[in-house]
């Protein structure tokens, strides 16, 4: 496919600057591409001081569009995320001023922190792409991205995601602890100045939205496209899980499944191309039975239990067609 070998060449220059400041997470580096890629939002979900702000701050650095973060707390209005209209009295006339949501990228910082009728605010901008105050309705830039992140034992002064809200985040990242040896690198990396300063934006928006473009050319088998669809409709009649995915969770599984292969350099989706989004697209949206949820089971263990039952189709990777 033309085009695909300059989308991979320059996205893997974007996964080597971030792995510069991320050190040994190049999964998350590349999921938080593929979402990029395939026009979803990002729940980074993990333990404190695990590098959640500063993977997103990465991304952010290496693109050339506009940023902007957002410090979600207890006192943090809808205004204060969306903009608002204010009464002008030197021209007597009201002027519109924009909320740090009107950006390319938005970091939304522990976004459990604010009260539900602030984290309602980004339901119509991450599920609509645009922002409606006073009647009056606004495109948000393109390419647009939520990146939140949150703290999932700290429980304190923190208002739970709806549902709602987790069904507008394409993926929910866990990057987990570094090794020994890639904590040890990270002490030498950091020693003199954070890495992350020396970042330069490497992609335009233009760029991005024609990579965003190709990645519709990719090809996904029916087959394929029948077995991403039985993923998704086995969480719903699963005895273990009140509400299971949705349809907006199967669109978004099937455009982050041809963004992966773009990544990866390929025209084609694979099956392992959809059993490795799997967990990571599914989990969060998941709703398990009060007394699954009481005995341990997790989403998790769900998607992954569905994964191994669902019969894989025979594919043939050296022409592209399931069998």
């Amino acid at each position: 496919m033309e085009g695909l070998g300059q989308l991979q060449a320059r996205i893997q220059e974007v996964q080597n600057a971030v792995g510069k400041v991320i050190m040994g997470k190049p999964e998350a580096v590349e999921l938080l591409l593929a979402a990029l890629l395939s026009g979803g939002h990002v729940l980074i979900e993990d333990l404190p001081g695990t590098g959640k702000t500063t993977l997103a701050k990465a991304l952010a650095r290496c693109l050339d569009c506009s940023f902007q973060r957002i410090q979600f707390t207890p006192d943090l209005m809808p205004a204060d995320v969306t903009g608002y209209n204010y009464f002008d009295q030197k021209d007597e006339i009201f002027r519109f001023r924009e909320g740090p949501v009107i950006s390319n990228i938005v970091l939304a910082d522990e976004i459990n922190r604010a009260i539900p009728r602030t984290q309602s605010s980004l339901l119509e901008c991450m599920g609509e792409g645009q922002v409606t105050i006073d009647g009056v309705t606004r495109v948000l830039p393109r390419p647009f991205i939520v990146l939140a992140t949150q703290n999932p034992i700290e429980q304190e002064g923190t208002f739970p995601l709806p549902e709602a809200q987790l069904d507008r985040f394409l993926f929910c990242l866990h990057i987990g602890y570094p090794s020994s040896a890639e904590e040890k690198s990270m002490l030498h990396a950091y020693s003199s100045k954070e890495p992350i300063h020396a970042l330069r934006p490497l992609l335009t928006p233009v760029e991005l939205e024609g990579f965003k473009k190709l990645c519709t050319q990719i090809k996904v088998e029916q087959s394929l496209q029948d077995y991403l669809i039985d993923i998704c409709r086995a969480t719903r009649t699963h005895k273990a899980v009140a509400v299971g995915a949705s349809p907006r969770a199967s669109l978004g599984f099937f455009y982050a499944s041809r963004a992966l292969a773009a990544l990866r350099g390929r025209d084609y989706v694979t099956p392992d191309d959809i059993k490795y989004l799997g967990e990571t697209v599914l989990t969060h949206r998941l709703i398990l039975k009060p007394r699954e949820r009481m005995g341990g089971l997790t989403g998790a263990h769900i998607v992954q239990e569905i994964l191994e039952t669902i019969p894989v189709p025979v594919f043939g990777e050296e022409n592209g067609h399931a069998e």
